[in-house]
């Protein structure tokens, strides 16, 4: 006889909220129901509603979470010992940033929720996200203009890898030098 244990309400959160980044990692914001997350999800629409509350909420939830994991990981690194003029611990910050990303899920959901922008909450999401990444960056001890060029190529490898450049880098045409000097590895 299996004896089954119930699930405290943050454990359900999370599930819930791994279900969602599923969910909204394959339809984005708009293209994602509350019904689609819940059959993900194994639990009924209500009760992911009644959690959540909107979409829109759930949705920012999920979002905001995949940055404060990107955020999260900069600051293990940067605790760990970090010199602002070491090349060695630049290429270390970024390749765990790169190592992070090639979670599609988490890349995914992190470009919808920058590109519906124009959705008034999940615009003030992002925006506030992208200043505390900022700022965490800034910890590193580099000028604001090199915590902007980092951001700036992380935000370009997610774009060539959202756009799968990687999956035949052998025939990428006029992308090929834009993949290698960005992606040389």
């Amino acid at each position: 006889m299996t004896v089954k244990t119930r699930m405290k309400g943050s454990e359900r959160r999370e599930v819930i909220l791994d279900a969602a980044t599923r969910a909204f990692a394959e339809g984005g914001f708009t293209g994602t129901t509350t019904d689609a997350v819940a059959r993900e999800a194994g639990v009924s629409q209500p009760y992911v509603v009644r959690m959540f509350g909107t979409k829109l909420e759930l949705f920012v939830a999920v979002f905001e979470r995949a940055c404060e994991r990107v955020r999260a990981m900069f600051e293990q690194v940067i605790e760990a010992g970090f010199d602002a003029t070491s090349e060695v611990d630049r290429k270390r910050l970024g390749a765990a940033y790169a190592e992070l990303i090639h979670d599609e899920d988490l890349l995914r959901v992190m470009m919808h929720g920058f590109s519906d922008g124009g959705v008034p909450q999940i615009g003030a999401a992002g925006r506030e996200q992208m200043g505390w990444i900022f700022v965490t960056l800034r910890r590193t001890g580099w000028p604001d203009e090199a915590v902007r060029d980092f951001i700036a190529h992380g935000m370009l490898l997610n774009v060539l890898l959202s756009i799968r450049s990687l999956d035949d880098r052998d025939d990428l045409g006029p992308l090929d030098a834009l993949v290698r000097c960005s992606l040389p590895e």
